[in-house]
């Protein structure tokens, strides 16, 4: 009769135990339903009223003709220079030439019947972030141009020049271009077989890495800093400047000094570059008259890249 009884105690208990656990299973069920089913609400109501930007384009499109490129334009020649860094004649020539050649910078339609935006807000897109090196979405404001949108101006624009201006000015010399070359400097500079000037200007590192710092600082400097080089001539070509050693790019163009024949060009260079024959310094001591000239016709004519270097650096 106790052991009956004990059974029934037990088994009771059993009962009541499961009940709570299946209470207590149930409300965290239900706890968990309704918080995905708030979950989606929220998301389904973000969905619905997410806020849409509406973009006049055609508006922002009048706005820059008015501003640029009328006739009676509000900002003149000079302004657009100082602002897109080419001329408004250079800057037409490329839009019209992208126009001509790539659907992406064609004014079209969407199928809904929106309004693209046109060639001149796309180049202008592409020229102010390269020119000023701004975010894409710098000039919404203005252009009314995404983030997204802008980014790919930009890149599309580098891209579709490249390959439309890079076998005319990104070429290797020919031996008439170094014959113009030759004429050009000695007409100007008294210097016969002149190519060019070479130099390198350090250019601060503001957001050098903290573990670098010390191998890209100088003592005179103070700043952590890249060195810039650029080889420069009268006409902006650029090429190896090491092409008179170790058979070269450029074609083999003799020129005359004194009677004496040779077979490559030179750069203007200053003591830091190696004694190679296609380096010509001035003269550490100018001890005779015939120095001395040498070296003020040398420094004359590099003035040239220094005076680059400085217009490159401030802006």
């Amino acid at each position: 009769m106790n052991n009956f009884a004990g059974s029934i105690v037990s088994s009771s208990s059993d009962d009541e135990s499961s009940d709570e656990d299946d209470l207590v299973l149930h409300k965290l069920l239900s706890a968990a339903r309704n918080r995905m089913q708030q979950r989606g609400e929220s998301s389904n109501t973000e969905k619905r009223h997410r806020i849409s930007i509406y973009r006049d384009r055609m508006a922002a499109h009048e706005l820059l003709v008015r501003d640029y490129f009328a006739p009676d334009s509000l900002y003149g020649l000079s302004k657009f220079e100082d602002r897109f860094r080419i001329s408004r004649n250079l800057f037409l020539r490329i839009a019209r030439d992208l126009e001509n050649n790539y659907e992406f910078f064609q004014l079209r339609w969407d199928a809904r019947g929106k309004r693209d935006f046109s060639t001149l807000q796309k180049c202008k897109a592409a020229l102010r972030q390269l020119a000023y090196d701004i975010a894409a979405d710098a000039s919404d404001e203005y252009l009314k141009m995404s983030e997204r949108t802008g980014r790919e101006c930009a890149y599309l624009f580098c891209e579709y020049v490249i390959e439309l201006y890079g076998d005319i000015y990104l070429r290797h010399p020919t031996r008439n271009d170094i014959k113009q070359l030759y004429d050009t400097h000695e007409a100007k500079h008294g210097l016969p077989g002149m190519l060019g000037n070479i130099d390198c200007t350090h250019w601060e590192w503001a957001n050098c890495p903290n573990a670098w710092r010390g191998q890209f600082t100088r003592g005179d400097q103070g700043v952590p800093t890249i060195i810039l080089e650029a080889v420069a001539s009268h006409d902006l070509w650029i090429w190896h400047a090491f092409f008179g050693m170790a058979g070269g790019k450029a074609p083999n163009m003799l020129f005359v000094v004194n009677e004496h024949q040779y077979n490559y060009g030179y750069y203007l260079g200053v003591g830091i570059y190696q004694e190679y024959a296609t380096f010509v310094k001035s003269y550490s001591f100018s001890a005779d008259e015939k120095r001395k000239l040498f070296n003020l016709a040398q420094e004359s004519a590099r003035k040239g890249v220094e005076r680059a270097f400085g217009v490159l650096k401030q802006k």
